[in-house]
């Protein structure tokens, strides 16, 4: 019944020859590694990394070859990601009974970026927000939708939000993955990767 954690991301990186180049990075951990000891952050005891300089096909065959060594997985997998298009088109093409998750603080992130926009009251803009982030937390996505169309009329950055929770509301439901393997619901395992795996 473990859980198998599959966290993926692109990552930065100057190179001589071509400038700033993307490495896609990926990471696979059980549920078991995953340590909480009590009011000391998370840490993972074991993992399972590659990392690729180019295109993102010959990254993600590396990952299908990698994700078939532990067999048969089906919803036993957990996909945790940001909502870039080709790792949820992969995910959902490779892997379809897999869970997939939107990364919860990338959400928070592009909820701040609008809320900041609209707001010129720094109090009012944290109570909406802390607001909206309980809700997405409890699993009231539309809720969230129409509270930013109601304050976000004729805003292009409202219209990007809407349309970026419209298309991932599937990958949401974070009541549920609070209560699957270890409730992991963010990609700090993943950016800690590009920093240990890649930069440095």
């Amino acid at each position: 019944k473990e859980i198998l954690y599959a966290e993926v991301d692109g990552s930065m990186i100057l190179t001589r020859e071509e400038g700033w180049s993307e490495v896609k990075v990926g990471r696979i951990f059980k549920s078991n590694d995953c340590i909480h000891a009590e009011g000391k952050p998370g840490w993972i005891s074991s993992s399972q990394y590659t990392a690729y300089l180019g295109s993102h096909k010959i990254f993600t065959e590396t990952m299908d070859n990698l994700l078939d060594k532990y067999g048969s997985l089906s919803n036993r997998l957990v996909f945790i990601s940001d909502g870039a298009t080709w790792i949820k088109n992969w995910t959902e093409d490779a892997f379809p009974q897999a869970v997939s998750i939107l990364d919860y603080y990338h959400v928070c992130e592009h909820l701040h970026e609008f809320s900041s926009s609209i707001f010129s009251d720094k109090a009012k803009e944290k109570l909406w927000t802390d607001k909206q982030k309980e809700w997405i937390l409890s699993g009231k996505v539309e809720t969230v939708i129409r509270n930013i169309k109601r304050i976000g009329k004729n805003s292009k950055k409202a219209e990007q939000l809407i349309n970026y929770y419209t298309t991932n509301k599937s990958r949401m439901n974070y009541p549920y993955y609070r209560n699957i393997g270890c409730g992991i619901i963010g990609s700090g395992a993943i950016e800690s990767a590009h920093r240990t795996v890649v930069q440095k």
